[in-house]
């Protein structure tokens, strides 16, 4: 059963953090002039981080990532790798990669900027990383359609939401399905005014947070429902290693791959994607590391987000796959 959290165990829990991490006070310190145990001073400790009042994030050392960002960016001409360390588990490693897109996003808004936001866990767990302070007055716009299947986590309509409430501004939901049953409902609906406007204005923004998915029967598309485990398995049989934002889906030379999935959701062009000054590309998992490479050839990248085992495995695929380019 979890313990029940009054007003009187949060002013503590905040006092107490805020001598140990903020003024650098010892656990005995503290627990000295307060008049309780260094043990309960751990445990509310601990007990502050799980209700939220402590965020302890650990920033890797930009050495430890310096030689593989550079080598990234030689490789494929982008402009800069955000690299997190590995960590334990997936929900930890989204987190982690997570942070250093939010901590780039912090340094770069201005305000007016545009973000155009894709769909996804990598890119919702982005703005539940975003710790900053002052409002930048940006605006956040769907690059894709909805999906009821994808839930609100997931979905570009509510993340555009709760980066606009983290960031301030305001958001801008594209009214279309993400998905649709053939590409001539898709192309009348890009002619719909309304699409068309929120499409208009997410082809304008200064940046855009897409993510990279894999071609697995577990993967995001198959539990939503869009394509069954068989059109999966006959995509990857047919060349295709990955997708960018869920609907361009390539091989592992960045070339738009040949499967009847294609040409079916309601979004930004690769064409579109191509002409926003930075695309940043998040995959946290080290099943995507062929999709990754795959969106790194079609230029389309300008940031890079994953982990060091991702960046180490691309290399070196990237060498294997060299000679057939």
């Amino acid at each position: 059963m979890n313990e029940r959290v009054d007003n009187a165990d949060i002013d503590l829990m905040t006092e107490i953090s805020t001598l140990y991490y903020v003024e650098g006070e010892t656990q005995e310190v503290i627990a000295n002039r307060l008049g309780i145990s260094r043990v309960r001073v751990g445990r509310l400790l601990k007990r502050a981080q799980a209700e939220g009042i402590v965020d302890v994030r650990v920033r890797q050392h930009p050495a430890v990532s310096a030689e593989i960002e550079r080598e990234l960016k030689q490789r494929f001409g982008i402009k800069r790798a955000l690299i997190a360390l590995d960590q334990g588990d997936a929900d930890a490693q989204r987190s982690a990669v997570a942070s250093l897109v939010a901590d780039h996003l912090a340094r770069s808004l201005v305000e007016g900027s545009i973000v155009t936001v894709g769909m996804g866990r990598n890119v919702g767990a982005v703005a539940d990383n975003v710790f900053t302070q002052g409002e930048r007055k940006c605006s956040f716009v769907c690059a894709i359609g909805g999906s009821q299947r994808a839930g609100e986590y997931m979905n570009p309509d509510h993340i555009c939401r709760r980066l606009a409430m983290k960031f301030g501004g305001d958001s801008e939901t594209l009214y279309a399905p993400a998905l649709v049953q053939n590409t001539a409902l898709r192309d009348e609906l890009y002619e719909n005014r309304t699409v068309r406007q929120t499409l208009d204005r997410a082809r304008r923004a200064d940046f855009a947070l897409v993510g990279v998915g894999d071609l697995s029967e577990d993967s995001n598309m198959v539990r939503m429902g869009w394509f069954s485990p068989q059109e999966i398995a006959e995509a990857r049989l047919s060349g295709t290693v990955g997708d960018i934002m869920g609907c361009h889906f390539i091989d592992i030379h960045g070339r738009p791959s040949a499967t009847p999935m294609q040409g079916r959701v309601i979004g930004l062009s690769l064409t579109d994607l191509s002409r926003i000054p930075d695309v940043i590309a998040i995959a946290s998992e080290n099943t995507k590391a062929a999709g990754i490479l795959g969106a790194l050839r079609t230029g389309v990248v300008d940031t890079l987000a994953t982990s060091v085992t991702n960046a180490h495995t691309i290399i070196h695929l990237d060498e294997a796959t060299v000679v057939e380019r």
